[in-house]
C-alpha cells in the first residue's frame, strides 16, 4: 500500500512538471462562462491529436452559447455540445485515444470524455475537480486502450471551477439530468491563443 501511494504521489509530481513545462511553451484556452473565466494551458506535447480536435472546435465556435450540463462535486465539471435546453450539437468523427504519455487526472486537469470505445471521443471534455486516478490508464494495458485522455490543465479559474462544482444541480435536461445545473452555467465563448513566437 504504502509503495503504491509514493509510486501515485511520483507520478503526479512528474505530470504536474510535465504541465509547468507544457504551460509556458503551448497554446491556451480560454473558457468565458457565465460565472467567469477558466484559462486551461493545452497539452500539446503530449496529446496533439486531441489538442488540435479542441482548438478545431473552440475555433468553429461549436462551444459558445452551450453549457456545462454535468457538474459532479468532488469529482467533475463536463461540457462540450449541449445547449441549455438539453439538445445536442453536430460533432465531427471520433479521434483515437491519447492517454500513452501517462499524464494523470489530477485535480484541475481537463480530459475527454467518451463512450466504452476508447477511439470514440468527439467534442466533450471533463475538469478533473480532485486526483481521479482511478481515470488513468490502466496498469499494464496495451498503449491508448484504457483511460481518459488529459490534454490541458487549469492556470487560473479554478475558484470559478469550485464555484461551478458548488451551483445547485437536478436541472433536469441534457444527458446528465441530475447532474444539471438548476440555472444554466452558459460558456459563452472559448477561444485560443497562441504562445508568442521567440524574438530572433
Amino acid at each position: 500500500m504504502h509503495r503504491c501511494f509514493v509510486a501515485a504521489v511520483l507520478a503526479a509530481l512528474c505530470c504536474s512538471g510535465a504541465l509547468a513545462e507544457e504551460a509556458a511553451t503551448g497554446p491556451s484556452a480560454h473558457i468565458q462562462t457565465s460565472l467567469g473565466t477558466i484559462t486551461i494551458a493545452l497539452d500539446r506535447g503530449h496529446a496533439p491529436t486531441t489538442v488540435a480536435n479542441f482548438i478545431t472546435y473552440a475555433r468553429e465556435g461549436h462551444f459558445d452559447g452551450t453549457v456545462i450540463y454535468r457538474v459532479v462535486p468532488g469529482f467533475v465539471l463536463q461540457m462540450g455540445s449541449y445547449d441549455a435546453e438539453g439538445n445536442a450539437r453536430p460533432v465531427h468523427a471520433p479521434i483515437p485515444l491519447e492517454t500513452s504519455s501517462a499524464l494523470s487526472n489530477a485535480r484541475g486537469t481537463v480530459a475527454m470524455a467518451r463512450s466504452d470505445d476508447p477511439a470514440s471521443a468527439t467534442a466533450e471534455f471533463f475538469i478533473n475537480l480532485d486526483n481521479n486516478l482511478p481515470l488513468d490508464p490502466a496498469a499494464g494495458a496495451a498503449p491508448n486502450t484504457t483511460g481518459y485522455a488529459v490534454f490541458g490543465h487549469v492556470t487560473s479559474g479554478m475558484d470559478v471551477v469550485d464555484k461551478i462544482a458548488a451551483v445547485p444541480l437536478r436541472g433536469g435536461k441534457g444527458p446528465f439530468p441530475e447532474a444539471a445545473p438548476v440555472t444554466p452555467v452558459v460558456i459563452e465563448k472559448v477561444t485560443v491563443e497562441e504562445p508568442a513566437a521567440p524574438r530572433p
